[in-house]
């Protein structure tokens, strides 16, 4: 059986090696297969404005006193993945370059290395979910196609943690990684509670979801959470879609990538949150996106916008280029900037 395996595995990496089509699953035998995925994504970026350049916007930002332009090129977004699927059990790891904040690490003056992070790490068997990836709370179908790396996240519910899930049917339930963003890091003794319910069809999909959380202060005290969200993607005309994100309540991290925060000194921050985006297909192999992201907080008095159009060509399958133009305003700041992005991407 060993030298079999061997010979399946061997047979497997040579049609990998000898094709730029995605023959990345390689049978080990009729239960065991191990497949390789990712892609390789490069991005010229130019920003004018009062926010500081970063290689993609998220929910915060460095307010500047001037207005600054920048040019820049970046291959952090790539990424590299492995699934190991025996029968009922599945194994799943991914990584990208983005290992220190935004810019991944990287040195501008000699090599631009940038670090690797994982993205995800975990073990599924069944209806059990064990490990790190998409909170329950992040319906990824809602997020936008961008050649700004995810788009609006400003607005949308984007974060992965460790966690421990079951799915029963359309329901899932999850305990989370906890953390008080704002508040005493490290003393959480409760994990975060999430439920939620999808709906799907021919038509899309549309989520339900809610998340409960127990929150360290600075002050010492202890403060209950609850925050909720509707998202979904819905089938238009032709292969067009509407995609959308609407939360609420006390979702804090959650929600927009520092754009909210669970805690305002000794008080619960409330957030408004909603994200819309159009994608339309002009042909088989060109195709569109207009979205728009805006958080705004109570509390903290938070008010961050993200406005994006763009325009993607599939050279071939597996090959696409892509352009876009935008704006990323951070209000309660009065400063904003404009960007020109320009994206090559090959999926493996």
């Amino acid at each position: 059986m060993f030298n079999k395996k061997k010979l399946l595995l061997a047979t497997g990496l040579l049609a990998l090696a000898g094709t730029a089509n995605a023959a990345y699953e390689i049978k080990l035998d009729n239960n065991d297969t191990i497949t390789f995925g990712g892609y390789i994504k490069a991005d010229a970026r130019y920003t004018d404005g009062t926010v500081a350049a970063t290689d993609y916007w998220y929910g915060s930002g460095t307010a500047l006193t001037e207005s600054i332009s920048n040019f820049g090129i970046a291959v952090n977004e790539s990424r590299i993945n492995t699934k190991y699927q025996h029968g009922d059990l599945t194994g799943f790891i991914e990584m990208d370059f983005y290992g220190e904040a935004v810019r991944g690490g990287g040195n501008e003056i000699i090599s631009n290395s940038s670090n690797p992070r994982i993205r995800h790490a975990f073990i599924k068997y069944k209806n059990l979910l064990i490990g790190e990836t998409w909170s329950t709370f992040v319906n990824t179908s809602a997020l936008a196609e961008a050649a700004d790396f995810g788009g609006p996240l400003v607005a949308a519910a984007f974060i992965r943690q460790g966690q421990v899930r079951y799915t029963m049917g359309n329901f899932q339930v999850s305990v989370e990684n906890p953390e008080s963003y704002g508040g005493v890091s490290g003393n959480d003794s409760m994990p975060d509670i999430i439920g939620r319910y999808n709906f799907k069809g021919d038509w899309g999909n549309v989520a339900i979801a809610a998340v409960a959380k127990q929150l360290q202060t600075v002050g010492g005290n202890e403060e209950s959470a609850l925050g909720y969200g509707i998202s979904g993607r819905i089938n238009t005309f032709g292969k067009d879609d509407f995609r959308f994100q609407f939360h609420g309540g006390e979702v804090g991290r959650y929600i927009g990538v520092t754009a909210s925060k669970d805690l305002i000194g000794e008080e619960v921050e409330e957030t408004t949150s909603i994200s819309v985006a159009y994608r339309h297909f002009w042909s088989e192999g060109l195709r569109s996106t207009a979205f728009y992201g805006n958080t705004t907080t109570d509390v903290a008095d938070y008010d961050r916008t993200h406005w994006g159009v763009n325009l993607f060509k599939n050279v071939t399958k597996q090959l696409s280029f892509g352009v876009e133009v935008g704006n990323f305003e951070m209000e309660d700041k009065n400063v904003d900037s404009d960007y020109l992005q320009f994206s090559a991407k090959y999926v493996l």
